[in-house]
């Protein structure tokens, strides 16, 4: 009964958190032409980021389901559960206060609720950060930085009530207009968020420094998405368009993605060939850019070449160049970042080249014995040769 119980929780709440989320979207979709689209929520970003927040408590099911040991599942599910009751608080007080479809009472006390249990996804990020990837904290030194994380969420989450509260006749007034103890309350609650995050990513990035192994690669999964979001994070700060909000939803998706692919160790060891894949390509396609739009540079401006023309010849001169540009840039890519794969690949090739003129049957075994130990490194190694008469 209770591995049944421990296997039915997740699916649940999963579906608790996709529920309200919908419903949120649903409202927002039904009050788009009533009052202004950005306020009703009805936007191309907030939608897509709904869709991201929808992503979070899939991944704490197949977590939870798979990993019920592993504290990681069960802080998806609660962060889903709260985003889930978030949007759908501030949609349903949209709904009610400002498109007029509903109580004014219940529209008040669904952003009362909106307007505090933003911070418990907030608290799961900070303890996710704290116990990745084992569940646990990494030795009983860190335990006063989970004891410290702990009370700085009660202490905000309690602020925030006591917010909520006091502008209960205005649940909608922007940070930068209030005063006085709930402006006071609202600087603290960011400073000491901020202060237990940076707790936990430097816990985080000890554990990174201080790990071996399997769970050295776990974190790798988790640094890589992490980076990716901050790219695109910094990008979105400098370019303002649909595109860009679409890929910081693929960002944080990857990042769910990256966390549950670590957490199961599902192809955990490819994380090294995905690193120099990425940047293999990024790279190339930053050079063949600056290719590009140097030759149609050259084309236009100095050798006075029609642009359709230049443009052709550019396109075709870039085209070429790529595999060849490829194929060196991911030798270099992986002699640094991959370098177990580059040594095996070049183990291999030069076991090619010594098999061309080796006729000894004997020696091509033990060849090929000493080559694979060295690319694969088995358990053991056996070799069968068929002999014909």
């Amino acid at each position: 009964m209770r591995a049944r119980t421990a296997g039915r929780v997740p699916g649940c709440a999963a579906a608790a958190s996709v529920a309200l989320i919908g419903g949120g979207l649903a409202l927002a979709y039904a009050d788009r032409h009533l009052v202004s689209a950005s306020l009703t929520g009805w936007t191309f970003s907030n939608v897509s980021m709904q869709v991201v927040n929808a992503a979070v408590p899939v991944a704490g099911f197949v977590l939870a389901s798979r990993r019920p040991g592993n504290r990681i599942g069960w802080l998806f599910l609660v962060a889903g559960l709260a985003l889930g009751l978030n949007s759908f608080s501030n949609q349903y007080a949209l709904h009610a206060l400002v498109a007029d479809r509903g109580p004014v009472v219940a529209g008040r006390a669904f952003a009362w609720l909106s307007n505090w249990t933003w911070v418990i996804p907030v608290a799961m990020l900070a303890f996710l950060f704290l116990l990745f990837p084992t569940g646990r904290v990494r030795s009983r030194r860190w335990r006063p930085a989970a004891w410290f994380v702990s009370g700085v969420f009660a202490l905000a989450t309690i602020a925030q009530l006591i917010v909520a509260t006091r502008v209960w006749a205005h649940p909608f007034i922007s940070p930068a207009q209030v005063a006085g103890l709930t402006g006071l309350l609202l600087r603290m609650t960011a400073f000491v968020i901020s202060a237990a995050l940076l707790v936990s990513v430097a816990a985080l990035v000890v554990r990174f420094a201080q790990s071996s192994g399997e769970e050295r690669l776990q974190l790798k999964w988790c640094a890589a998405a992490a980076l990716v979001l901050a790219v695109v994070f910094v990008a979105s700060n400098w370019v303002n368009s649909a595109a860009v909000n679409v890929l910081q939803s693929l960002a944080f998706v990857c990042l769910w993605t990256a966390i549950a692919v670590a957490v199961l160790k599902y192809r955990l060891y490819e994380i090294d060939r995905i690193i120099s894949r990425t940047l293999a390509y990024a790279i190339v396609t930053g050079l063949l850019v600056g290719v590009y739009a140097g030759l149609v540079l050259l084309a236009t401006q100095v050798l006075r070449f029609h642009a359709p023309v230049a443009v052709a010849a550019s396109t075709l001169a870039a085209a070429a160049l790529f595999n060849p540009l490829r194929r060196r840039v991911q030798q270099v890519v992986d002699r640094r970042f991959n370098r177990a794969r580059y040594d095996a690949d070049q183990t291999v090739a030069a076991f090619a080249a010594r098999l061309k003129d080796t006729v000894d049957l004997h020696s091509v075994r033990d060849d090929l014995a000493t080559v694979v130990d060295q690319a694969l490194e088995p358990a053991h190694i056996t070799v069968w040769i068929s002999q014909r008469d």
